[in-house]
């Protein structure tokens, strides 16, 4: 019998380090039982709908320009254009409703109710270390308890990290942090153990559990690289104090090392739900041709320099998701990929960010067991109840329901695959 089991970690000081799955440890029995989990990402400024969702339905769709940037996950995902949640309104407070359906987030006596991602932790979350992940790039989160209270959001994929990977008391967390900045690896500290594990696997295992190492490490130098921004001292000028300069600023490699984490904790089976808030920001990305604060450009009115630069700004998030779906696709399952047991939710609570419209939310759903390649195409100018995407997407996982948020029932044209 393999003496390391799906649960086995790497144990140094200061670091638990969980392993990855490897073929060789899962029984043939436990092959069977597919895990499923659901990741939930809002953009909060908005998706521009022409460059996302396409004109026409069905699978035999001309990819717009942002479903180009994805044109290699095509037959993973499907896009649903027509929906939004029965009312609820607000602008930008229907961020709170993205995944829990309440109508009339921007009333005066609104009471959220539970999110789907804890309602689905409420069943399953006792399997893993952390039953859920609520993750922001600033400030509020998406997820919400069943007594309508926001879950803590972390922020910062360096706490993240510590939260995964760093073990032990506050002392020896904090040593193990600086032995990142300092370039080590927490793979250094259980590097005794780590050459014992190898010296006793096979080549697939071998393999697989290298693929992990270095996305642990590829992790670390992206957040010790971040982390540096902080601390580094700031060039003395003679002139005006232009428009504040912040770390959110730098939005694409914010997002990436979020991406980073949050693959790491699905790969490990730390978690199986997680969600991320993109809140944006009122300040100009750092990117390439932009020169516009970012709320701005999602006010567009049509004009079509701000479209031009906005396309560019939501391309490069398209483009960071991209390579998320991509690091699902490349990571191992029993009878698949991590991408396969992964349904990974993506959208805005915004239909039209320029007018503050929630209504026609652009929504993409990419893996987790579903027939993908298609278009679900819905009336734009009567919505269809997007609620019941998330009662298939809680079936999927198990759950034997027909009911979320104020939907009954599943949503039309979405089948599971087998």
């Amino acid at each position: 019998m393999n003496r390391y089991s799906r649960r086995t970690a790497l144990r140094g000081c200061g670091v638990a380090l969980a392993l990855p799955f490897l073929p060789s440890t899962v029984s043939a029995e436990a092959a069977k039982t597919r895990r499923r989990r659901i990741v939930a990402i809002d953009i909060g400024l908005g998706l521009h709908a022409p460059n996302i969702l396409p004109e026409r339905a069905g699978r035999d769709y001309e990819l717009p320009t942002y479903l180009k940037i994805l044109e290699d996950f095509r037959q993973q995902f499907t896009v649903i254009s027509g929906a939004s949640h029965p009312e609820v309104g607000g602008g930008h407070s229907s961020y709170k409703s993205f995944l829990t359906c309440a109508p009339h987030p921007n009333s005066a006596g609104f009471r959220n109710t539970i999110s789907l991602d804890q309602l689905a932790a409420a069943e399953y979350g006792s399997e893993t270390r952390f039953a859920s992940m609520s993750l922001s790039s600033s400030g509020p989160g998406l997820s919400w308890s069943r007594s309508g209270v926001e879950v803590p959001t972390l922020t910062r994929p360096s706490f993240v990290f510590q939260k995964l990977f760093l073990a032990g008391k506050k002392e020896e967390q904090a040593r193990q942090l600086q032995r990142l900045r300092d370039g080590q690896s927490v793979l250094d500290v259980v590097m005794d153990k780590t050459k014992m594990l190898e010296r006793s696997l096979a080549g697939r295992d071998r393999e697989k559990l290298d693929q992990y190492f270095e996305a642990v490490r590829e992790a670390e130098r992206r957040l010790v690289k971040a982390e540096a921004w902080e601390t580094k001292p700031k060039p003395q000028v003679n002139a005006k104090q232009p428009r504040d300069e912040t770390d959110s600023k730098r939005i694409v490699e914010c997002m990436r090392l979020m991406y980073d984490v949050i693959h790491l904790a699905l790969e490990t089976d730390s978690t199986r739900f997680a969600t991320y808030n993109i809140a944006g920001m009122n300040a100009v990305p750092v990117i390439p041709g932009v020169d516009t604060d970012y709320h701005n450009l999602s006010h567009h009115g049509q004009d079509p320099g701000k479209i031009a630069q906005l396309t560019i700004v939501e391309s490069a998030l398209i483009q960071e998701f991209h390579e998320f779906l991509r690091k699902l696709k490349n990571s191992s399952e029993p009878d698949g990929t991590l991408l396969d047991s992964t349904m990974v939710l993506f959208g805005s609570n915004l239909g039209n960010a320029s007018s503050h419209d929630t209504k026609n939310m652009p929504i993409l759903l990419a893996g987790g067991g579903f027939r993908h390649g298609q278009h679900l195409a819905f009336d734009r100018n009567n919505n269809y109840p997007l609620p019941k995407l998330f009662v298939s997407m809680l079936q999927r996982l198990g759950m034997e329901t027909d009911t979320f948020g104020t939907g009954s029932g599943t949503m039309a044209g979405l089948e599971m695959s087998g």
